[in-house]
């Protein structure tokens, strides 16, 4: 089966001109390049198929490269392709063919609708018309999702060559949590995996930095990060990850997904923010000796 992206790219490295400190910023969910052929499998207005987007994130981290950081951004949606989870976390209902058990159908993303290829998006809104065929996420999964986290892996190997350490930044937004008011729903949401994925130096720098702005940051709830953070989070080997929520009422309308009079103080807050990670002594993200010697042991 031909590529959906055949006449333009699914994703894209922006690399900087000289890289100045291991960090690597991911966007995997900010694609609005909508393909023709997936438009017709849906059923959903070109709105409601816009909502599981994090849309405009990959604009709030554009200055990465800038600064001397790359930025790996998806431009195929979340909708037709999530590469934050597993490679074949597939929904058994969603094909024509069986699955067999190579396939993990029972996890509780699948569950929920939203697995490698998601069968709802925001407010489980059913997307497709008819079932697919395996040929079809076969294209998607080994022809994008691959060749993507290749990238991924690619420019966290390049800053622990020349570093001795790479950190994952994963770049989301979220939906606003809880009604308007409320005092106590977070802004921002970081997540290490409960403290698992990286240093403390580094999530700790990230909340001070939101914080320091008046915006409530909390931690791991309600996401504690993905398959992105669970993945590559190593701190032990000397990989780090963070993975970032925003909300999007801070910079658009959820509704409209238009952009509001917020977007560019967040968006200059995130500049901010980049800057204080390149910053970041990397001393403070060094693998003690004892955890190296349990790494080598493993």
């Amino acid at each position: 089966m031909r590529s959906d992206y055949w006449d333009q790219p699914a994703f894209e490295t922006i690399r900087p001109r000289r890289m100045v400190a291991p960090i690597v910023f991911n966007s995997p969910h900010s694609g609005r390049n909508y393909p023709d052929r997936f438009l017709a499998m849906t059923r959903l207005d070109h709105l409601s198929i816009r909502q599981s987007e994090d849309a405009f994130v990959d604009e709030l981290f554009a200055r990465a490269p800038h600064l001397g950081a790359p930025l790996l951004r998806a431009h195929f949606p979340r909708a037709y392709l999530d590469v934050n989870r597993e490679p074949w976390e597939l929904d058994p209902t969603m094909f024509v063919e069986p699955l067999s058990d190579r396939f993990n159908t029972t996890s509780p993303r699948v569950a929920a609708g939203l697995g490698t290829l998601a069968r709802v998006v925001a407010e489980n809104k059913p997307i497709y018309r008819e079932r697919l065929t395996l040929d079809d996420a076969r294209m998607r999964i080994e022809g994008i999702y691959h060749p993507y986290h290749a990238a991924l892996q690619n420019l966290l190997t390049e800053a622990a060559s020349s570093f001795g350490v790479a950190v994952l930044i994963d770049c989301h937004s979220m939906p606003r949590l809880g009604r308007h008011g409320e005092r106590a729903t977070p802004d921002v949401v970081l997540g290490d995996r409960y403290g698992t994925t990286c240093a403390p130096a580094l999530i700790d720098l990230v909340e001070t930095g939101f914080s320091a702005a008046g915006l409530r940051v909390a931690r791991n709830r309600p996401y504690a990060g993905g398959f992105c953070t669970r993945s590559y989070g190593r701190p032990q080997h000397g990989v780090h990850a963070l993975q970032i929520e925003v909300s999007r009422h801070l910079y658009m309308n959820e509704a409209t997904l238009e952009k509001n009079g917020g977007f560019e103080p967040l968006r200059q807050l995130v500049e901010s923010m980049i800057h204080a990670l390149i910053g970041l002594d990397l001393l403070a993200l060094a693998v003690p000796p004892a955890a190296t010697e349990r790494a080598a042991a493993e």
